[in-house]
């Protein structure tokens, strides 16, 4: 039995990776980890591609992995889990993992 999300719909995640990137490992984990936790729609895309590309220019990406929370730039390198916890506690206030 999974319950509906507190606030209906899913936090779409853009995760932009690469090959050989032990940080994009990382990011994978955490989101995972979150997704159980959280309402998330994670979206990878690679950064060798043509939207990878557009996308990390748009947000400010300057290495992998970067992550862009619902249209929003996130953070880039190792991804900060207690960060982007804080970032979905206030996106759903009546959640409790």
């Amino acid at each position: 039995m999974s319950e509906p999300a507190a606030d209906g719909e899913p936090v779409e995640i853009t995760l932009l990776t690469q090959d050989d990137c032990g940080f994009c490992d990382h990011a994978k984990q955490v989101l995972d980890r979150l997704g159980a936790e959280y309402p998330l729609q994670v979206t990878e895309i690679d950064l060798a591609t043509e939207d990878g590309r557009r996308l990390a220019a748009q947000a400010g990406v300057l290495f992998a992995p970067g992550v862009v929370v619902a249209g929003q730039p996130f953070s880039f390198g190792r991804l900060p889990e207690r960060k982007l916890r804080r970032a979905l506690d206030k996106r759903f206030p009546h959640h409790h993992a």
